[in-house]
């Protein structure tokens, strides 16, 4: 276990811990502190005392009594050491790799509950393995090219109604739509995939479930009607066909083969639950998925700029090649 600096943030009061680790050592001493003499030395109350040392015998199991006849505190069997959280250094690197994931969620609902959490494990952490998460900012970071511009409250509006499965209705605008529809929803989950926000959710006017865009919802409020989400709704099981969150009902099998100039960019992730790869001779890779959709796979291969081939099925071969089409055609009448 590598020993970390101290966290270097002043705070007005001891975290819990630290304060259960010194009323530990005093009962410890045999000198028998009651709840006034505590309260002084540790600099609360004596209602956070009486808490503490609830939580010291109920809790985590500590034989803490009161001793009238000394007016305190004891230990009435031997305790050998006092029960700490133990991590190890894995465990740690995750846990501040994870605290730097968590900026994508500055300025939402989601922010307050899970900067609380990591605090209170810091709190719970011994002196020689406490650590200060902002002396990270310089050495670890995300980056994404293309930052989803969030209306949080509509964020947080969604996240609400889905915890309270209750229903929403707002105006919503397809992509390359001019106007919006009103829609009537029973939003299931709110997922964030690949960096984008969605929600998955029950339309009244489709009368299916349907993927919805945050950024495209307005005008959006309760209607005051609850509802209970079907339990067969999985949404794992949804997207497995799909290649991000489009589905479709036909499963097919897509085979694209790329090129050595960027094999090594396929070897080196996992694209779908479904792939398989095959080494090719000329050093490149043969990419097998199953998927329902092909709407988000061709758009896939098109950022390979050439550099990828469609072996199957044949709608997408003639997809990508009729989009290729229009892109020269498109520069050849610009130029």
């Amino acid at each position: 276990m590598a020993k970390l600096c101290k966290q270097s943030a002043k705070q007005s009061t001891r975290p819990p811990i630290e304060r259960m680790l010194k009323i530990h050592n005093l009962l410890k001493s045999g000198l028998h502190p009651n709840a006034s003499r505590l309260a002084r030395e540790l600099e609360v109350t004596t209602k956070t005392i009486y808490r503490d040392i609830a939580f010291m015998r109920d809790r985590m199991d500590l034989p803490v009594e009161f001793e009238p006849a000394f007016n305190g505190y004891h230990y009435i069997e031997e305790v050998s050491q006092f029960p700490t959280v133990n991590i190890t250094e894995g465990e740690l690197f995750a846990m501040l790799v994870a605290e730097k994931a968590m900026q994508q969620y500055r300025g939402t609902n989601f922010e307050k509950p899970l900067i609380s959490a990591f605090r209170k494990i810091a709190d719970g952490l011994t002196d020689t393995i406490s650590f200060n998460l902002d002396e990270f900012d310089q050495s670890i970071s995300f980056r994404r090219s293309a930052e989803p511009i969030l209306n949080l409250e509509v964020i947080d509006a969604i996240a609400k109604a889905a915890a309270n499965n209750r229903q929403l209705q707002f105006n919503y605008r397809k992509p390359a739509a001019t106007e919006a529809e009103l829609r009537v929803v029973d939003p299931y989950h709110l997922a964030n995939v690949n960096g984008e926000w969605f929600l998955f959710a029950h339309c009244h006017l489709r009368g299916d479930i349907r993927t919805f865009s945050p950024a495209r919802i307005k005008d959006f409020q309760e209607t005051g009607i609850s509802f209970s989400p079907p339990k067969k709704f999985s949404l794992e099981q949804r997207l497995r066909g799909s290649f991000a969150v489009v589905t479709g009902d036909k499963e097919q099998e897509v085979v694209i083969q790329f090129n050595e100039l960027v094999a090594d960019y396929i070897r080196e992730k996992n694209w779908h639950p479904t792939q398989s790869q095959r080494e090719m001779k000329d050093g490149g890779v043969e990419l097998t998925m199953h998927l329902n959709s092909l709407i988000e796979v061709q758009r896939w291969v098109m950022n390979w700029c050439g550099n990828a081939q469609v072996v199957k099925p044949p709608e997408l071969v003639q997809a990508v090649r009729e989009a290729a089409q229009k892109i020269l055609k498109t520069e050849l009448n610009n130029n």
